[in-house]
């Protein structure tokens, strides 16, 4: 990766910067992080063309640029590399998944640690390396990057693994795992209804309230 790369990246996004912006979005992430202001449509236009030139450069480079911007002080670097990873996710493959999941333990919150479950659930694709471990992860945004990974993958989706990290996961009280429990049965809900209503039925009362009405939502059953 070069230099010139991260500050193209850079002077890109400084140029959109929109402080009356920035204070809101702050505020939005619970004052966690600084924003430059720059509106997500905005940023995906403007960074693209210069992410589509990195074709072909391979694997390394992009995570190398990627951790780069993870490093930056302003949310929008972390969601450009995102931005980049998921563009390029073709390109990478399970090796570079404990590299991702170290980058989920930094700046941790759940916009980026949802768009890293996507990008993994991407590159694996049916498969599911690393996130058993993951599931017993003492770091719970780990946790609920393996409750997510099969997000979107319908017909593909292992429903035994789906169920049984869900029975593994309900007895936590933690508010993003809770609702990953929902998230990912309310998904899988749209492929296989039935399944899911079956599982509610069976584990209501293993699982926390938050978890059981977020699965339930588009399932005609109470």
């Amino acid at each position: 990766m070069t230099t010139s790369e991260l500050e193209t990246i850079r002077a890109t996004l400084a140029a959109h910067a929109q402080a009356a912006r920035a204070e809101p979005m702050r505020a939005y992430m619970r004052n966690q992080f600084p924003f430059l202001g720059v509106p997500t449509p905005l940023r995906r236009k403007s960074l693209k063309p210069i992410f589509m030139e990195l074709k072909g450069r391979g694997a390394a480079h992009f995570m190398a640029l990627a951790k780069q911007l993870w490093a930056l002080p302003e949310r929008e670097y972390q969601y450009a590399a995102l931005d980049l990873l998921a563009l390029r996710h073709k390109e990478l493959s399970v090796a570079d998944i404990p590299a991702l999941l170290r980058l989920a333990q930094e700046k941790s919150w759940w916009d980026t640690v949802d768009g890293l479950a996507s990008i993994i659930g991407d590159i694996l694709d049916g498969q599911h390396d690393g996130m058993d471990a993951a599931l017993t992860s003492p770091d719970m945004w780990l946790r609920r990057i393996a409750m997510l990974h099969q997000l979107g993958w319908r017909a593909r989706t292992d429903s035994i693994r789906l169920f049984d990290y869900a029975r593994t996961l309900s007895p936590e009280r933690e508010f993003f795992i809770q609702k990953a429990i929902g998230w990912a049965l309310r998904d899988y809900a749209r492929h296989d209804p039935e399944a899911v209503a079956a599982f509610l039925h069976a584990e209501k009362d293993r699982l926390a309230p938050l978890s059981y009405r977020e699965a339930n939502k588009h399932l005609q059953r109470d």
